[in-house]
């Protein structure tokens, strides 16, 4: 048993499941990957989330360590997210996910474009 930020966890792989818990946490680092994202594209690439919920997984993944916020000083103020070292060494788990459902899932997954 293990205690983090006031809750217990019955080992490290539930602590990091409850970090990633949810749909949209993995996707959002996935597409910050690359490059730093503002907040509007960020919506447009995680297709389905609304602002409220963005914002709310932006601040967890942030309370984190997992993503960085940088506030440009400019009328209006421009802001950009970007995946931290943290959430960078947390993708190569997320592609081993990704690889896995490709492999066994590819003879019932249908690919369509919007």
């Amino acid at each position: 048993m293990l205690e983090y930020k006031g809750k217990k966890y019955a080992c490290h792989l539930d602590l990091g499941m409850e970090i990633l818990k949810g749909k949209w946490k993995s996707l959002i680092l996935y597409h910050l990957t690359e490059e730093p994202v503002r907040f509007l594209e960020l919506q447009r690439r995680v297709e389905g989330i609304s602002q409220k919920v963005l914002n709310e997984q932006l601040k967890a993944l942030e309370s984190e360590g997992l993503v960085n916020r940088k506030i440009y000083p400019e009328v209006p103020p421009r802001v950009e997210y970007f995946i931290a070292k943290k959430g960078a060494d947390l993708m190569p788990a997320l592609r081993i996910i990704t690889d896995w459902a490709q492999k066994y899932m590819a003879e019932e997954i249908t690919y369509y474009e919007d």
